[in-house]
């Protein structure tokens, strides 16, 4: 299997891979969607050196299986095939393994609504949340996204895929998506008290930025100015107090941040 041909290799390739190489690869794998900002940021900043970055990377792709370990290994072959033929590497099945089982349900780029009889039969449900047609029409759902930061080197690179995926799957569920982009803290609090929140039946937010445990960065983030919003933040302009009108709503929340253990900062790329 591929990952196990990863696992052959990966002394060699941690001594001949270069940082660009690494950087490529990293952009490949975001690209194709095996590998999230927050894993990309974390082989950047949670290594200072470059055979740090190749263990993490190659230790993070084996561990998602097969079709991820083949991925890279077809981006290192475009990459740098001297590399890939150096390594001896090769993504075919070995002999006797025993392919996966097809899914039964195949994928879908699109969402797959539920049937007309699933559905009523839920709403009769007292288990069941009551959406009415009226709350349905008024849902809102707040999509935050920080590409650009004012240090260029925490640029999200894909950043813009992910929004627009997102933005897809909130618009097919109901939701009228308020969309803003590299924002600041600042500005972050003055969405969490959206007047239009008042108005849905249930509300997303998301945020996708760069951040750690307890809190989010604005795009003005630096270690001299903390733009930062702490995301108990987010629950408490929501909750009862500041947010009557979302009382026993549902409220989901979805925060895409780096959380490395190492703030960005004390790494440098060399």
């Amino acid at each position: 299997m591929a990952d196990k041909e990863l696992a052959r290799v990966r002394g060699r390739f941690v001594e001949k891979v270069s940082k660009a190489l690494i950087k490529q690869l990293l952009d490949d794998l975001l690209e194709d969607r095996l590998l999230n900002d927050g894993e990309t940021d974390s082989v950047l900043e949670d290594n200072t050196g470059k055979a740090d970055m190749a263990r993490c990377l190659i230790d993070m792709v084996r561990r998602k299986g097969d079709r991820a370990s083949r991925k890279m290994i077809q981006h290192l072959e475009n990459r740098d095939p001297t590399l890939h033929s150096e390594l001896g590497l090769t993504c075919k099945p070995t002999p006797g393994e025993i392919p996966a089982p097809q899914n039964q349900h195949a994928w879908s780029n699109s969402l797959v609504t539920t049937t007309d009889s699933f559905w009523n039969e839920k709403r009769k449900s007292k288990d069941v949340y009551a959406v009415s047609d009226e709350s349905l029409r008024s849902r809102v759902a707040l999509l935050i996204t920080n590409r650009n930061f004012a240090n260029e080197r925490l640029t999200r690179k894909g950043a813009e895929k992910d929004e627009e995926n997102m933005e897809k799957l909130l618009r097919s569920l109901g939701y009228e998506v308020v969309k803003h982009n590299d924002l600041t803290a600042q500005v972050l609090h003055t969405f969490a008290e959206h007047p239009k929140l008042r108005d849905t039946d249930s509300v997303f937010v998301v945020i996708m930025s760069h951040g750690k445990r307890e809190c989010v960065f604005g795009v003005n983030h630096s270690e001299e100015n903390k733009d930062e919003f702490p995301v108990d933040n987010i629950y408490r302009h929501l909750g009862p107090q500041e947010c009557p009108a979302l009382m026993n709503k549902p409220k989901i929340i979805i925060i895409q941040a780096c959380r490395g253990a190492l703030s960005w900062w004390e790494y440098t790329l060399t």
